[in-house]
């Protein structure tokens, strides 16, 4: 247990802290799993309306894994690997449906 007030405080704000980091990557990656099912339901069936959907997923993804990088709750380098494994879905999801086979 802590022995002073400087160290309590510590703990309090560590536990903040770890509360704000979970409540940033839970979403995460909820948005992320929202872009994957986004992407399958364009390329099953691609039309204009799934479409804007696709796109309004990534971005909302893109966006919130920046501002986790900003905050300090991802290093960047795990945003760069996140935001290329999301780019590379939709570049794929693009091409199947501008080029089918």
């Amino acid at each position: 247990m802590a022995n002073n007030n400087s160290a309590k405080k510590r703990i309090q704000i560590a536990e903040r802290n770890r509360i704000q980091n979970r409540s940033y990557k839970s979403a995460i990656k909820t948005l992320m799993k929202n872009f994957f099912e986004a992407s399958s339901v364009f390329q099953a069936k691609p039309n204009e309306d799934s479409k804007k959907h696709i796109q309004r997923s990534i971005n909302d993804a893109f966006s919130k894994i920046d501002k986790a990088v900003k905050k300090g709750v991802i290093h960047r380098n795990n945003a760069a690997n996140k935001k290329a494994r999301l780019s590379a879905v939709f570049k794929k999801v693009e091409e199947s449906v501008v080029k089918p086979n």
